[in-house]
């Protein structure tokens, strides 16, 4: 792996670039179109996206759905609230969560889950503490975890959605994620249909978003960033349209940093040459750093990511530092919405 400093990929943004809610409807949000080649950079709507696209293109849409994996809980016998976060379930009953304050969660301590609008409430207790800082705790009601979880939106984020679907994609169906692919987020139905219609091939992979994928660097040299795994599917219908796409030439777009990881991942565990790829599941730590030789993506759709994030370092791989610097810069002076529910950008 390449050796960088992370402070190289910070910037500075004022908090009101940051998205509070999303745009209404979802393709009228901004677009921002970078030409690696010619240097260029445009600025359109998501609803004009057809006009940059043509027959024959693949679009590769990550179908993952988030789950409500945000609950509240307290320490049995005391009133401070605790919050926890899910990251995987480990078995029927297990999950590794993150929690804060995650001090007060020693080995063996009992929690009681609750949702205050429900009647529900969950034992749980502590059953190990993990190096990393995450802990492993044990539900006695597992299947009560959908109904008392909430809609885990980013931190950055002040404002409660008042419909908790539009932080899912519209093409959403497998449940697993903590966050959702943002780059999704601007698709409609009707737009999906126009560019079928036009002649794109579209389709489905799943890499559920897990703490890898939102985890922030904080080491100063990115090579000593742990980056989480994060399962993956890719069905055989999938990957023998995305063959075709490869074996005819075909412009592969993977729509957000998630299924460029997955087409990479696959590519690169791929035995055959040229890249073919096979279809299977698993789990992908794969950290991308500008350098990277891209095996099979030839464009990205992609939202505005948070300084020092692993997104924002594999979108400078992607389109190069001078070009995306530039862009940055560009949507600050053109007054585009950063982060999970902000605008996006098409880099080919």
């Amino acid at each position: 792996m390449n050796k960088f400093n992370t402070a190289d990929f910070d910037y500075i943004l004022p908090k009101n670039f940051i998205a509070q809610e999303p745009v209404e409807p979802r393709d009228h949000s901004k677009l921002m179109i970078l030409n690696r080649h010619s240097k260029e950079i445009d600025h359109s709507y998501f609803y004009n996206l057809p006009d940059f696209l043509k027959e024959g293109d693949l679009l590769v849409l990550n179908n993952t759905r988030v789950i409500p994996a945000k609950l509240t809980a307290k320490v049995k016998g005391k009133n401070s609230k605790i919050e926890i976060l899910l990251l995987e379930e480990l078995n029927s009953n297990c999950w590794k969560v993150l929690a804060k304050p995650g001090k007060k969660l020693k080995l063996g301590t009992k929690l009681s889950v609750y949702k205050e609008s429900e009647k529900y409430e969950i034992n749980a207790k502590v059953e190990s503490i993990q190096e990393d800082g995450s802990r492993i705790i044990f539900f006695d009601q597992p299947n009560l975890l959908t109904k008392i979880g909430n809609m885990p939106l980013p931190p950055y984020i002040n404002n409660k959605l008042e419909n908790e679907e539009r932080y899912q994609t519209v093409y959403s169906k497998i449940n697993g994620s903590i966050a959702a692919p943002t780059a999704g987020l601007h698709f409609t139905p009707k737009l999906l249909s126009n560019l079928k219609k036009m002649g794109v091939n579209i389709v489905y992979i799943t890499l559920h978003v897990g703490w890898g994928t939102f985890n922030l660097v904080k080491e100063t040299n990115t090579s000593n960033h742990l980056m989480h795994e994060e399962y993956w599917n890719l069905t055989k219908d999938s990957s023998t349209k995305i063959n075709e796409a490869i074996k005819n030439n075909q412009r592969i777009i993977a729509v957000g940093t998630t299924c460029i990881r997955l087409l990479e991942h696959v590519a690169a565990i791929c035995k055959t040459s040229p890249k073919f790829i096979q279809p299977g599941s698993g789990k992908t730590d794969l950290f991308i750093l500008p350098g990277y030789e891209f095996l099979i993506t030839n464009s990205l759709i992609t939202n505005f990511h948070l300084p020092k994030s692993t997104l924002l370092m594999l979108t400078e791989a992607f389109a190069g530092k001078t070009l995306l610097n530039e862009a940055y810069e560009q949507a600050k002076t053109n007054n585009y919405r950063f982060y999970s529910l902000g605008d996006s950008m098409l880099i080919i």
